[in-house]
């Protein structure tokens, strides 16, 4: 999965400063960057067939494709953070997870722009290159640092229940923060830079790889509603332990 993630990522390194002379230039950036992940999700199919060649891929910009043992399947994002991507902001990374019998059980978030690597085995623990990641141990939400991220194309009602959400949590909450990449933003709880996350809307490949790292490094993940958490749901609400709970409660205004 790293090496597949490290040959892609050397294409989008290469797209990356190219975008910032595109931006002083008529030529739009868009058809740039759409060829910048395909190139990416080219680049990553190819390299996970040949190490498992019976499995499937879910991804962002191709069909599925189905495995070929039924059980097994990657799921990959080539470029998340795209418009952070298209406007030269170093917010961005890949995105792969492996799952079996409907069971996540790998998964990296690669940041070529920082060169970390986060990634995680099930029942193994996350890391970051090789240092084991562990989520934050704050106990109570006013002391935390919350992102969240709203999904491209909302209907407006999606919207205003949005910024009501922000709306609560901000008030409980040491502050907010929305970077634009939510495969980095669960990474980062699993890290304990972000002490929780919230997002609704999202795709499997947006989150699976950080779902897995949040629970290897002892977070908690449900959907926003707190029910057991649904890769296909696409609602996400990741926290520690101590403040879970709290930025539920916060999300639904109590």
């Amino acid at each position: 999965m790293s090496a597949a993630a490290d040959k892609a990522a050397k294409s989008l390194l290469r797209d990356f400063n190219e975008v910032e002379h595109l931006q002083v230039s008529k030529k739009g950036t868009n058809d740039f960057v759409t060829a910048a992940d395909l190139r990416a999700e080219k680049t990553l199919i190819e390299e996970l067939s040949h190490a498992r060649p019976g499995f499937g891929f879910l991804s962002e910009e191709s069909k599925p494709i189905p495995a070929k043992d039924g059980r097994s399947r990657w799921i990959i994002d080539p470029l998340d953070g795209t418009l952070n991507f298209m406007h030269s902001v170093p917010q961005a990374c890949i995105s792969i997870a492996a799952e079996q019998d409907g069971e996540l059980v790998a998964a990296i978030v690669f940041d070529p722009l920082r060169d970390e690597l986060f990634w995680a085995d099930k029942g193994e623990g996350a890391y970051v290159n090789q240092k084991r990641l562990r989520a934050s141990k704050r106990e109570r939400i006013a002391d935390c640092m919350i992102a969240h991220g709203r999904a491209a194309g909302e209907k407006p009602e999606h919207q205003e229940r949005f910024l009501q959400q922000m709306g609560h949590v901000m008030r409980h909450t040491r502050d907010l923060r929305r970077m634009g990449s939510a495969a980095l933003d669960l990474a980062y709880v699993a890290g304990g830079r972000f002490d929780g996350f919230w997002e609704e809307g999202l795709k499997p490949w947006d989150i699976a790889a950080g779902v897995l790292l949040v629970q290897e490094a002892g977070g908690y993940v449900t959907q926003t509603n707190g029910s057991p958490f649904e890769l296909e749901k696409g609602s996400v609400l990741a926290g520690n332990r101590h403040i879970h709970g709290q930025l539920h409660k916060a999300l639904a205004g109590r």
